[in-house]
This record gives structure tokens, C-alpha cells and sequence, in this order.
């Protein structure tokens, strides 16, 4: 891929080495500013922020998403940490090595999603001005059982495995999203508000296109920008096809160590690394 999309191809990693296992590190996903600005918060944004399922964020719903600072089809690396967080979620370190960054959203913990201005939960606000209307932070619990996220270095999603309560393993969740920005705290991304849902049985769907269809008419992604979140899609569904890593390689009978303790929500959540600012 060349050109202003090449970024969806790579991981930086700016945080100058790798986590340890039980290691506590924030999980972000910034907003996206209103067309043609430059982000403020406050300002008009889409934001989908998990899946509507059981277990998730409070309000059972989307992930996130952040487009935009420096033009739509800007590089995602040199726009993407001057935007607002829409989304933050502290999580443990599973494993960070070469091959794989793997996280811990245990139940119960404190993260951040976005609501209206008005606290309307985004869910209930039709699509038509779900991703113009203006959004807010809001403090909230991870419910129900928790969730592992795995994200590979090359690839432009992160692949989550959701399981019940008693642990019976439920799906992966394929959430297309640009490659981590890696900081001494923690990860950011964007969201592509495209995703997948991949079953037990290795059977697959696409998620949320009225979403994604929705931010391309709000003004949120550009025809190119869209075209290039499509086509990383269909190389997740190749991914699933061929049903290597991390589909394959036993994730859904890990579990979490039973001493890790919760980790905590800071109150400087929102904050810019340091060394990355201007």
C-alpha cells in the first residue's frame, strides 16, 4: 500500500521498549474532530465504542474511532495523539513481544466512552446524527465478563475474544483500527467503525456497515480513507480463512492470573505523552 493509507501497515512504537506481564497500561481510541477542523473536544465526532453483546462497556456497545487533524486521508501517525481520547480503558499486560501485544479488560474496571453532549447514549441516537451531534466523556464500568484483545505488529485490526460469565468461549471480534501508536503509558489507535464477528464454528459476518456507511456520509472518512478500511477487511476475512494466528494458537483457553489485581482509571486519563508533544 503507498501513499497517505501506508500508515494502516505499520505499528510504531514510540515508547522506547515492551511490557511486562501484569504490567497496567491505558488502551485508547481517539475521536474523531468535525469535518474540516482540527479536533477540539467537544466538537462533533464519531465514536462506536464495543460490541452490543453481553460484556463490554456499560452501555453495551461500540468501539471507537478518530479520523481527521490534519486533513482525511492525512497519516494516521502525526495527527492521531492531538486529538481528544474518545475512548480509554486501563488494562493489564498479557504478553508484548514481537509477535503480539495481548491485554486484559477485566470486569469491573473503570474506563471512558463517549455519550452526547445531552448524555444520550450513542446506541440511541439515529445513525443520521449519531456522528454530528456533539460528544462528551463519560466514566463508566467494563460489565459482565471481560475481554482479551490481541494485536498483531503489520495488521490494521486487533482481534478480541469475548466468553461468558462461566467462561464458555462465545466469539472473536475483529475490530478494524489503525496500528497501535505504543507510549510509555499505554496504546492509541483509531476506530474504523467496520468489524467482524467470528464464531466458534469459524463462520464469520461483517458488523456495523450501517456505521461505517454512516461516517462516510457525516463526513468522517473520505472515499479513499473507506475504500482502504474495506480492503483491510477483506484481508481480515483472508486471515480467517487461512486460520493462522492468533485465531489458531489456543487463545480462548487462556485465563487471567487470579492475583492481578483490577487496574485503576487515572485522573490523567486524557493526557498527551510528554515526549510526542509539541
Amino acid at each position: 500500500m503507498h501513499g497517505p493509507d501506508a500508515t494502516l501497515d505499520s505499528d510504531q512504537n514510540v515508547s522506547g521498549g515492551r511490557w511486562t506481564p501484569g504490567d497496567h497500561i491505558l488502551w485508547r481510541y481517539r475521536a474523531h474532530p468535525a469535518p474540516g477542523t482540527a479536533g477540539a473536544a467537544g466538537r462533533p465526532g464519531g465514536t462506536h465504542d464495543g460490541p452490543r453483546a453481553p460484556g463490554g462497556p456499560a452501555d453495551g456497545h461500540h468501539s471507537p474511532n478518530g479520523h481527521g487533524g490534519h486533513g482525511a486521508d492525512a497519516p494516521r501517525d502525526a495527527g492521531l495523539l492531538g486529538r481528544t481520547v474518545a475512548v480509554c480503558r486501563p488494562v493489564t499486560v498479557v504478553r508484548d513481544d514481537a509477535e503480539t501485544l495481548a491485554v486484559w479488560v477485566a470486569p469491573d474496571t473503570e474506563c471512558v466512552r463517549p455519550v452526547l453532549a445531552d448524555g444520550t447514549e450513542l446506541h440511541r441516537e439515529p445513525l443520521a446524527t449519531r456522528y454530528t451531534k456533539p460528544h462528551r466523556p463519560l466514566r463508566t464500568r467494563w460489565f459482565g465478563a471481560g475481554v482479551l484483545k490481541l494485536a498483531r505488529p503489520g495488521e490494521p485490526w486487533s482481534v478480541w475474544l469475548f466468553w461468558e460469565v462461566d467462561w464458555t468461549f462465545r466469539s472473536f471480534y475483529v475490530n478494524l483500527e489503525a496500528p497501535r501508536v505504543r507510549w510509555a503509558g499505554g496504546v492509541d489507535s483509531e476506530d474504523h467503525y467496520l468489524d467482524l464477528v467470528v464464531h466458534p464454528d469459524r463462520s464469520w459476518e461483517w458488523r456495523d456497515e450501517d456505521e461505517f456507511a454512516a461516517a462516510q456520509r457525516a463526513g468522517l472518512m473520505s472515499a479513499s480513507r473507506a475504500a482502504a478500511v474495506r480492503d483491510a477487511g477483506r484481508r481480515a476475512v483472508d486471515a480467517i480463512g487461512a486460520w493462522g494466528p492468533p485465531f489458531s494458537a489456543g487463545w480462548e483457553l487462556w485465563r487471567p492470573d487470579p492475583k492481578w489485581t483490577v487496574p485503576l482509571l487515572p485522573a490523567d486519563w486524557d493526557r498527551t505523552p510528554a515526549r510526542l508533544s509539541s
